[in-house]
């Protein structure tokens, strides 16, 4: 399916996989590829008790399959984002921060290419 989003630069949009949801800003469209150059902002792992919110504004752009990313809600990115700023990162957790993005992203790219082998 060949679906053309109307992202813009400075967007927040939401990429979401099993309970984790990645809240990244678009930098730049790439429609000839079906592409989206984001910057990761947080990933948010939605636990039974209040959500855990890790800070992603020391990671690495990345670009990602532009269909596979939805408009985020303003109000949700607020109040996750409001958190983050409230507090000064330890140098391990930027570290670590990084590696939980890795995972993250390698879960969704082992899920599309099982998904693609039906």
């Amino acid at each position: 399916m060949n679906m053309t989003v109307g992202f813009k630069a400075g967007q927040i949009v939401s990429l979401e996989h099993s309970d984790r949801k990645l809240y990244a800003e678009v930098i730049q469209i790439v429609a000839s590829r079906q592409l989206c150059w984001v910057r990761p902002l947080l990933l948010v792992a939605f636990t039974q008790e209040l959500p855990l919110i890790i800070d992603l504004r020391d990671a690495s752009d990345l670009l990602w399959s532009i269909n596979l990313f939805q408009p985020a809600l303003d109000t949700e990115v607020i109040s996750f984002l409001s958190q983050v700023l409230a507090k000064e990162p330890k140098p391990g957790q930027i570290l670590d921060a990084k590696q939980q993005l890795n995972q993250f992203l390698h879960e969704i790219w082992q899920a599309q290419k099982d998904g693609s082998q039906c």
